[in-house]
């Protein structure tokens, strides 16, 4: 029986059960939550808060964690990562109605959600999340603890650096740079490459 333990059991991570178990990518799921004052979350146990981890994962309670902080808070999902990676596995989710190409890299602590497209050499580094139908061409890098909106359209050898925020329906054309910390709008067009951070 493999158990997933997701950081944080807001709308996010609520969602990242609903795929875990009803997808059949884990049999079990806990919370840890330094907000929640319940001890159950539609029906999922909330074992504690997020400085119980590490001592719940030595105690077999969870075998793989996956970070359900969302996008307005980039930068805690990149602490959080970067605090546990050495010492506790992250798991990934793959939608099963989602294509991924054999050739692609999708790293741990990712998440992709139903009916996404992740063509040939495409890679989708750690604790990313890729959100409903968005596509990623081939040859591009989408870095760490990035958030990709429903329906972002990525075409190919694009790189996006670290910690960046896509809104809903943005579009990039191909051989663009982004550089960390960009945030684009809902329905963003980007043509030339983004070289300092920012909205």
């Amino acid at each position: 029986m493999k158990t997933l333990a997701i950081l944080g059991a807001g709308e996010l991570g609520q969602q990242l059960a609903y795929y875990a178990l009803n997808d059949n990518h884990y049999d079990k799921v806990v919370f840890f939550d330094d907000y929640a004052n319940d001890k159950f979350i539609n029906g999922l146990a909330i074992l504690g808060k997020i400085s119980a981890l590490k001592e719940s994962f030595v105690a077999k309670q969870f075998d793989e964690l996956i970070i359900g902080i969302g996008y307005k808070h980039l930068d805690v999902r990149k602490k959080l990562y970067d605090l546990y990676a050495k010492d506790i596995p992250f798991g990934k989710i793959i939608h099963s109605t989602s294509w991924v190409d054999s050739s692609s890299i999708i790293e741990n602590g990712t998440v992709v959600y139903p009916g996404c497209v992740i063509d040939a050499k495409a890679v989708v580094k750690a604790n990313t999340i890729v959100n409903i139908a968005c596509t990623v061409a081939h040859d591009t890098e989408i870095g760490k603890h990035c958030f990709l909106s429903p329906r972002v359209a990525i075409a190919g050898f694009v790189k996006i650096q670290e910690c960046c925020f896509l809104g809903i329906n943005a579009t990039i054309v191909d051989t663009i740079n982004i550089a960390q910390n960009t945030h684009l709008g809902g329905g963003t067009v980007v043509i030339k490459s983004i070289e300092k951070s920012g909205l």
